[in-house]
Order: structure tokens, then C-alpha cells, then sequence
């Protein structure tokens, strides 16, 4: 079964790579967007256990955060009606005013676990939205032979700000405080939002007035076309049960190496950044794996693999073990990524392209509140350990799932 390419050529012809200056200040915005990303997710657990000393509430703010991808089809339709330029500022700045607010609070010692609570919310809900409108603006900025190419330079930045900052952030954190790091996320946004301003993203495409019924309509659309593609249900169902594994992992990950294995505020900072050296060079390959093998055999084996190294980051302790753990999970995740973008982004055709990443997500995402929450719980009541070991079983058998006969289309 064949596929038609999504993407559409723009009134200006989109400049070859090498020339395409716009693809760069992107990348470049991401590049600064995930350096700050990735000290807010060291920040914000150390600020919830500071306040509280529970797990539960880690828990808590993950689901919350993780709560708007209950609207994923409406930021869908939002994307594919509306200027995604226009939503992409908007976010950003939302997203700065929040975070930063959170952080001087913070270091003013007048923040409270509620406050934390509706930030989480709010930055949840603009960053479903952002991505969303960032996804189906890629196509907008490159040739479509040039997607997998970016997708996977852009997992690569966002690996090489996973090698960088934790690092780096883990000390700012245990030199200054951990609001520090919540203010310098904070301004990761508000250059993101200059570096938006300065791009040319126009969707080209008719906008028809926006009732409810167009509304429902879009939505079922989306729905509709993302049900009959096999090679994005599957990928979808098989990422359904990866995620909720992965996130039962990622939400108690800083609290385990904290209270359990009582490492500091460096350490923790030097294993996320030690798994990023090794993630980029994963999601480097990817575009090199991707000619000579199929997405099916790729997915499945990252995927595997990354369920794999979850299991064995519960069996030891010592640094270099978990360190190494999780390098190997980050590659895998890396090599993952942008695989499943480019099969969406190729198969999609533009004026559905917001709806199908907003579709995909909501079914790939929706249980990532329920799994933070339940994280929680297992952690206060039983142990990190336990939620960790859980997480990567239900992501090894996940794995399993990609090997589908329809992957073997694409």
C-alpha cells in the first residue's frame, strides 16, 4: 500500500537546506527551548520535595501537567484554523510569564504546592498547544525530501541539550536555588518567542469560520483519517502503552535518584547529561538506519531496547550503572522520535497535518496523567524502585507492537 506525501509547496519556493536560514534559527530556538526544558525537569521535582517531601505530589503536579493532552483534537483544529505563527508567540510568552513567575516565587520562599499545582497546569496546557502548532509548521519550513533530515537534527539538538544542560543546571541549582532554573527555562521561551517573530510560517490554506459543528466535523476528520492509516494507528497503540510506561519512569525518576539512591542535585544533573552524549549520536543515525533498514525493524528494536534498560535501572546503584542505563534509554527514545514524526508528517497531507499530530497525540498521551498519578501512589505507598520496574515492563511489551505488517509500507 502506497502513501501520498502530505506537504505542499508554499507561494515561495522553500530554499535547499544548506540555504534554508529559517530551518536554522528554528533548530537554534529549540536548541536554547530544550536547554532550559531540561533544568525545569531537574528544578521543579526538587522544588515539589522541598515543599512537600512527598512523592504523591510529584505525582500530582505530573498529572496536571500532563492533563491537557485531554484536548489534544482541539489543538488540532485550533492549528489547522488559525495563524500557527500567531499560537506559537502565544504560548511562548505564556509559558514565560508562568515559569518565571513560579521561579522568583520560589527564591522568595513565598511559593506554595497549589501555586505549583495551577502553573503546572497552565504550562501544560500551552505547551500541548505549542507542539502541536509546531509540528505541523515544520513541513511549512523545509522540502519534504529534507523531514526525516530534520526531524532528526532537531532530536539531535534536543539530545545535545540533554548532554549539556543537566550538567550544567545541577550545578546553577546547588550553587544558587532551585528557582534559578525555573528563570532560566523561562527565558528559553521568551527567545523562543523572538526567534518565532522573525520566521515566515504561513499554512496557506483556506480558513472557513469556526462553529461548533466545523469544530466537531475537524475533530472526526482527524479522528477519522488517523483510524484508517494502519502504520499511524499502530504506531499510536504501540506508543499508548510505551508512554504510560515510560512516564510511570520519568515522573518518579529525579525523586528515586534523590531520596533513594540519595544522590545530590550534580550527580542527578551528571546522568541526564551523560545519557544525552549517547542520545545524540542516536538520533544522528537515525536518518542513516532509516535507508537501510525499515521503520518497522527500527522501532521495534529501540523500543525494546529502551524498555529493557528501564528494568535493568532498577537492579544496581552505583553511578556509572545507572548512568549507563539511561544513556541507553535515551538513545532508544531518540531513535524512536523521529521516526514516528516523519511517518505522521509524510503520510499526512497539510491541511490535515495539525489535526493528525494532535490525534495522534491525544491517543498516544492520554493516559500519561493516570500514569503520573498512579506513580505517585506506588512511590509514597510502596517504593520508586517498584514504580520504575513496573514502567519498564509495560514498555518492553509495548515494544511489540510495532512490528505490524502495515510498518513495512513506509
Amino acid at each position: 500500500m502506497s502513501y501520498s506525501v502530505g506537504q505542499v509547496e508554499s507561494k515561495d519556493k522553500i530554499p535547499e537546506f544548506k540555504k534554508n536560514y529559517q530551518v536554522f534559527r528554528f533548530m537554534g530556538s529549540n536548541l536554547v527551548s530544550f536547554f532550559g526544558d531540561q533544568i525545569y525537569l531537574i528544578a521543579l521535582p526538587l522544588i515539589v520535595l522541598a515543599i512537600t517531601g512527598s512523592p504523591l505530589s510529584m505525582g500530582i503536579v505530573a498529572a496536571l501537567e500532563r492533563l491537557p493532552i485531554l484536548i489534544q483534537p482541539f489543538t488540532g483544529v485550533l492549528t489547522d484554523n488559525f495563524n500557527r505563527k500567531k499560537i506559537l508567540l502565544f504560548c511562548d510568552l505564556a509559558r514565560f510569564l508562568v515559569v518565571g513567575l513560579l521561579g522568583v516565587l520560589y527564591i522568595m520562599n513565598q511559593l506554595v504546592i497549589w501555586e505549583v499545582y495551577v502553573g503546572a497546569l497552565i504550562v501544560g496546557l500551552f505547551t500541548q498547544v505549542y507542539n502541536t502548532s509546531q509540528f505541523a509548521s515544520v513541513p511549512r519550513l523545509v522540502q519534504k525530501k529534507d523531514l526525516q533530515l530534520v526531524n532528526s537534527i532537531n532530536t539531535g539538538i534536543f539530545q545535545s541539550a540533554v548532554f549539556i544542560a543537566p550538567g550544567l543546571g545541577g550545578i546553577l541549582i546547588s550553587i544558587f536555588n532551585p528557582g534559578v532554573g525555573l528563570i532560566i527555562n523561562s527565558l528559553s521561551f521568551l527567545l523562543g518567542f523572538l526567534v518565532i517573530l522573525s520566521l515566515n510560517i504561513d499554512s496557506s490554506l483556506h480558513k472557513d469560520k469556526l462553529n461548533s459543528v466545523k469544530i466537531f466535523n475537524d475533530i472526526k476528520e482527524g479522528f477519522k483519517f488517523v483510524l484508517s492509516i494502519k502504520p499511524i494507528l499502530f504506531t499510536n497503540l504501540a506508543m499508548l502503552f510505551s508512554t504510560f510506561g515510560t512516564t510511570l519512569f520519568l515522573t518518579m525518576l529525579v525523586i528515586h535518584l534523590k531520596s533513594t539512591i540519595h544522590l545530590d542535585s550534580v550527580q542527578i544533573g551528571y546522568i541526564f547529561s551523560i545519557g544525552g552524549i549517547a542520545a545524540v549520536g542516536g538520533a544522528l543515525i537515525t536518518n542513516f538506519l532509516q535507508k537501510h533498514f525499515t521503520y518497522r525493524s527500527i522501532l521495534f528494536t529501540a523500543g525494546f531496547i529502551g524498555g529493557i534498560s528501564i528494568i535493568a535501572f532498577t537492579l544496581y546503584e552505583s553511578f556509572l550503572w545507572l548512568a549507563l542505563m539511561n544513556a541507553l534509554g535515551t538513545v532508544s527514545a531518540a531513535i524512536v522520535g523521529p521516526c514516528i514524526v516523519t511517518i505522521r508528517q509524510i503520510i499526512s497531507p497539510d491541511h490535515l497535518m495539525g489535526r493528525v499530530q494532535a490525534t495522534s497525540r491525544f491517543m498516544t498521551w492520554i493516559l500519561m496523567p493516570v500514569s503520573a498519578l498512579i506513580a505517585g501512589f506506588i512511590a509514597e505507598y510502596l517504593s520508586t524502585t517498584f514504580t520504575l520496574l513496573i514502567g519498564g515492563l509495560i514498555a518492553t511489551i509495548a515494544s511489540f507492537i510495532y512490528l505490524h505488517p502495515s510498518l513495512k509500507a513506509v
